[in-house]
């Protein structure tokens, strides 16, 4: 699997180092709040734990193709997972769970390549929209309840290392590089990797909205 994340970095900067060979580059730095939660489904139920909050921190790297159209691939640290309480199952008034207050967390590192549209507003800057898959790999991953807090071993914990999925963002660049942006990324891998889920066609995904500060120069 290394091998696999090395090889998927090394093509994507070749490619970026061709295209910043025959188009105008701008680089830029961002972070942010992530707002992760996971979705469980198996069968024909499904529903959502609950949301935490945590970052991101990452970079990218712009291609300007025309006045309108942009390619950024970037590379982001970012925290997602889910917080799991006696909400997240509907049982709020139930003694049995209203001391649930759990934490699963999953440290990645992403890769996002999003194609952006821009359009100029008068003097002052532009505002951009876009989309693009991410691919992403876990760098470590915890489970956290109360004061404990307890290693995920991908190997043996049933949840798949890698990522991948689709980003939606959008925001607005200030004529001196500061820009404010907000995003969603929509996990389509299934993190489930034993042979029970499998058995039972259950799946859990990763979702992910971010707000945040950027700039470029």
């Amino acid at each position: 699997m290394k091998k696999l994340v090395l090889s998927l970095l090394t093509v994507a900067a070749l490619s970026t180092a061709a295209l910043a060979q025959s188009t105008p580059v701008k680089f830029g730095l961002k972070a942010g709040l992530a707002f992760p939660n996971m979705t469980f489904s198996a069968g024909s139920a499904s529903f959502s734990y609950g949301t935490k909050t945590s970052y991101y921190v990452g970079g990218t790297v712009e291609f300007q193709l025309s006045d309108l159209v942009s390619i950024q691939p970037g590379l982001t640290f970012i925290d997602k997972g889910t917080k799991i309480n006696s909400s997240s199952f509907g049982f709020d008034n139930d003694d049995f769970l209203t001391d649930v207050n759990a934490t699963i967390n999953f440290k990645y590192l992403e890769v996002p390549v999003n194609a952006l549209v821009n359009f100029k507003v008068a003097n002052s800057g532009k505002l951009f929209v876009g989309a693009g898959p991410y691919f992403a790999y876990a760098l470590s991953a915890n489970a956290k309840m109360g004061s404990e807090k307890e290693k995920i071993e991908f190997e043996d914990s049933g949840f798949k290392r890698t990522d991948f999925g689709l980003n939606f963002l959008a925001g607005f660049q200030l004529n001196n590089g500061l820009n404010v942006h907000a995003g969603y990324g929509l996990g389509l891998s299934n993190m489930a990797n034993d042979e029970e889920a499998q058995d039972f066609d259950a799946s859990i995904k990763n979702k992910v909205f971010t707000v945040g500060l950027g700039f470029s120069f």
